[in-house]
């Protein structure tokens, strides 16, 4: 997460640029919290969608942080509205309670807490004109091997807030996998990529490019491999003489089909 920042950092008579876009810069939203009218952070976050359900995915921390006093009331997202004019979009805004009830989901394994996070957006609340490219279960990769050591990732977020702020896309970190992809690091259920990130990237979507996509992954050819939590460091580096590691943790994107399970009060209706 990082801090709001304002200004839109563009010149008063910057021209939009309309040329097609890759679908993965529209899948990608940017996030803001609040506290009532307070701005508090900004974060990553990235669309899924199952069943006909459309889910908002960002990290656990993002919603709810005890450790920094991170209590955000709702959340706020910026939706496309044109895909031919990029310029053109709306702030989105949910509740994170319900009655006092949180309204997220997340979810804990045998290694404790998953830092991630993800809220079912009401379709028939979206502005009618929204453009919105989604990952779903046929995005995430089955084989393991077909993600070897060292291969080439994107990290897609808004680090430090930073982002193109007249068409309102986020901007693309290079990665590569760090840790064997399908063995839980230490016994966490993360990988670990190494590459140069930032706060505010917290939620992003951690993806490789698809070279053989198929149908229904076809409009968006992108593998998920994960959600990008936080910088890994090492408890005892010596803060003057040692530098920070560069490494960081993704957890795996599976977690997103416990976490997006029907509930049982879903199936009865």
């Amino acid at each position: 997460m990082s801090a709001p920042t304002t200004g839109n950092g563009v010149g008063d008579n910057a021209a939009p640029i309309t040329a097609p876009v890759d679908p993965l810069f529209l899948a990608a939203p940017r996030v803001s919290t609040f506290h009532g009218k307070q701005p508090l952070t900004n974060a990553s976050g990235f669309f899924f969608e199952r069943d006909d359900r459309l889910f908002l995915v960002t990290s656990r921390h993002v919603v709810i942080d005890e450790d920094t006093q991170h209590f955000p009331d709702r959340l706020e997202i910026e939706l496309h509205l044109d895909a031919s004019n990029l310029t053109r979009s709306t702030g989105f805004s949910m509740l994170l309670y319900d009655d006092g009830e949180a309204v997220w989901h997340q979810g804990r394994d045998s290694g404790g807490e998953i830092d991630v996070a993800v809220i079912e957006l009401d379709r028939s609340a979206l502005p009618t004109e929204s453009v919105i490219r989604a990952f779903s279960p046929a995005h995430m990769s089955t084989n393991f091997d077909e993600v070897h050591p060292g291969a080439s990732l994107l990290v897609v977020g808004f680090p430090l807030g930073f982002h193109d702020a007249l068409h309102h896309l986020p901007v693309l970190r290079h990665a590569v996998i760090a840790s064997p992809y399908g063995i839980r690091f230490q016994g966490n259920g993360y990988f670990l990529t190494d590459a140069r990130t930032h706060r505010g990237t917290s939620g992003a979507a951690v993806v490789m490019r698809d070279a053989s996509p198929e149908a229904q992954t076809a409009a968006l050819p992108w593998k998920l491999l994960g959600v990008h939590s936080s910088r890994m460091d090492m408890g005892d580096r010596d803060l003057v003489l040692d530098e920070s590691l560069g490494l960081n943790c993704a957890w795996y994107a599976d977690i997103l089909l416990t976490l997006t399970e029907p509930r049982e009060s879903d199936a009865e209706d």
